[in-house]
Order: structure tokens, then C-alpha cells, then sequence
């Protein structure tokens, strides 16, 4: 053939051809996420929901361009210790420990893939972070310091009379000694006294509460993973004993504490979904300042409240964010 023919042949070709096509951009790179909590309960649920549909809502799609990974220690300590392990040997572009524990585990085990935790009182105490504005290392996330000084005031308007609350907490938990010295602290300002009940795996919770009965005029749980794990078994004490139940989450309301002021969980984890957002976007985990949770809600529980012997104040029933169990 000669070369004028083969030119024409080419010319031809490409005609029949057409344009070669722009090259497809590649799918954007997908991230993994592994998420782990102390024990699975409600409000800890709620959170871990709440950081995935953050994480949608930031363009990150299970299924697409995300990869969630989850595990629950289930209330044991060891165990997680050895899902942190696990997670850091995995090596996920984040890890998301849900509560102090967990937290603990997941910071001793990497100082170098990015950590975000949540559900952390004080992580300061916790031994976390060095300062909540310059978290520094790999590590941020978000407290939920309970506002204790408000679940005080709350008991004393629905119990006008009280004089001793019994509060039931893991004393392997480093939240909740955080918040029995908050609640000792309010609870001095306005001269009650607080009766402290021993609960170190969850089926020490229902004989613990039974050891308050004729010591506390109410119960108090502070947001103790432990405790809250077996929360209908103090319930059912309460309701037996006439004793008050109040819980620091408002999740636990909804199970048959009387009443709480605290945070929606939900929202919790989606305030912790965009701080995980940001450091899958290429910000350092180190730099980002810890955030505190937002928002505060009043749940109450007539129903349970009858059922331990109190009449909830209109005034608390009408104010209320959620009346649950009617």
C-alpha cells in the first residue's frame, strides 16, 4: 500500500473512530473508619449513628467512599484493649472510640493513625489530651461533660425534700469519678449529702441499688457505661422500693429514669461525625481544638415517675423537651 493510501485509510479510521474519549476521572478514594465503644447501649448507639450521617452529609457514603468499621467491647475492659490493637493493626485512615474506656484503649494503642473520640467526659483527666485548645500527637475529639450542677437542681424541684442522694457508678471508670466529685461538689453547695454505691461489672448494678434503699431519698446515675449497660434492673428496684431514679443521659429516660437534662446523642455524634470529616480531608487531628458537646435537652417520664411514688411538677412537664412514657 502506499503511503498516500495509508494516510487515507488512517484518516478514515479516525473518522469511523471518532475523538478519543477524555480520560474517566478516577472514583474518589474511598476511607476507612473504625469505630469502637466500651458497650453497646442507647445513647452510645446514638452517637455512633450520628457520626455516620455526619459523614454523609460530608460526602462520605458507607458503601461508596466510606468503609465503617465497628466493634463493642462489651463492658470489657481487656477486650478493649485488644479491639484497639486490632484497629491500629488495621490501620484506618481514623479510628472513633466511643467513651473514656474505649478511648484509653484506642491512645495506647497507635500514636500515629488519626484518633477522634467521643463520649469523653474529661479528657484532660482521662489523660487524653495535654490542653482541649492544642489537643496535639494524633489525637482530638469531642467531651460530654454532663451539666451535673443542672441535674441536681432538677432533683431538688421535682423532690423538694430530698436530703441524701445515692448515686451508683464503676469505680473503673474514669468518667464517672470525674462526675461523683462534680455531683459531691454541687450537691454541697446546696447542703445535700451524696451516698455512693460500688457497681464494678454490670451485675453488681441491681445489689448496689438495693443498698441505697433507706440511704437515699434518690438515685443518681451519671453517664457510667457500666451502670447505664443494666439500667433496667435498677429500674425495677426503683419502681419496687418507691426510690427516684434520675440519669445523666436523656437516652435512659426513655427506659424509665424519671427525668434528665442532658444531650440528644444523636446530635453528639454527628458534632463528632464533622470533626472525623475534617481530618479525613487531610486536616491533623492534633491541631483541631477538643470540642464540647452542644445543646441541652429535658426529658421526663410520668409514667415511671408514678411507678416510684412522684408526681412530676407541671412547671418540669411543660418545659420539657420530650415527655416519654405516657
Amino acid at each position: 500500500m502506499s503511503f498516500t493510501r495509508l494516510l487515507c485509510a488512517a484518516a478514515a479510521l479516525a473518522a469511523f473512530v471518532g475523538p478519543i474519549a477524555a480520560p474517566v476521572p478516577a472514583m474518589a478514594q474511598s476511607k476507612t473508619v473504625a469505630i469502637t465503644a466500651i458497650v453497646q447501649h442507647p445513647a452510645l448507639d446514638a452517637t455512633r449513628d450520628g457520626i455516620v450521617e455526619a459523614l454523609k452529609d460530608a460526602g462520605f457514603v458507607q458503601g461508596q467512599t466510606l468503609k465503617v468499621e465497628y466493634q463493642s467491647a462489651q463492658g470489657n475492659p481487656a477486650t478493649a484493649a485488644q479491639i484497639a490493637r486490632q484497629f491500629a493493626g488495621s490501620r484506618p485512615d481514623v479510628i472513633v472510640p466511643i467513651s473514656t474506656p474505649s478511648a484509653q484503649a484506642v491512645a495506647a494503642a497507635t500514636r500515629d493513625i488519626p484518633v477522634v473520640f467521643t463520649a469523653v467526659t474529661d479528657p484532660i483527666s482521662a489523660q487524653m489530651v495535654k490542653s482541649m485548645d492544642k489537643p496535639g500527637a494524633n489525637i482530638t475529639g469531642l467531651s460530654d461533660m454532663a451539666p451535673v450542677g443542672e441535674h441536681v437542681a432538677l432533683i431538688r424541684e421535682i423532690l423538694p425534700q430530698v436530703k441524701r442522694i445515692g448515686v451508683l457508678y464503676n469505680p473503673g471508670e474514669p468518667n464517672s469519678i470525674v462526675l461523683v466529685k462534680a455531683l459531691k461538689d454541687e450537691a454541697a453547695k446546696v447542703g445535700l449529702s451524696v451516698v455512693e454505691a460500688s457497681v464494678p461489672k454490670s451485675s453488681d448494678a441491681q445489689p448496689a441499688v438495693r443498698s441505697l434503699v433507706g440511704k437515699a431519698d434518690a438515685v443518681y446515675i451519671p453517664l457510667d457505661n457500666t451502670v447505664v449497660s443494666a439500667l433496667e434492673s435498677v429500674i425495677a428496684v426503683g419502681q419496687q422500693a418507691k426510690l427516684p431514679i434520675f440519669s445523666a443521659d436523656t437516652d435512659s429516660v426513655a427506659r424509665g429514669t424519671v427525668a434528665s437534662v442532658g444531650f440528644d446523642y444523636f446530635q453528639v455524634g454527628k458534632q463528632t461525625g464533622a470533626i472525623v470529616a475534617r481530618v479525613l480531608k487531610g486536616e491533623k487531628p492534633g491541631d483541631i481544638p477538643v470540642a464540647l458537646a452542644k445543646g441541652t435537652d429535658l426529658f421526663v417520664n410520668p409514667k415511671s415517675a408514678a411507678a416510684m411514688g412522684v408526681t412530676l411538677p407541671d412547671a418540669v412537664v411543660k418545659r420539657a423537651t420530650k415527655v416519654v412514657g405516657q
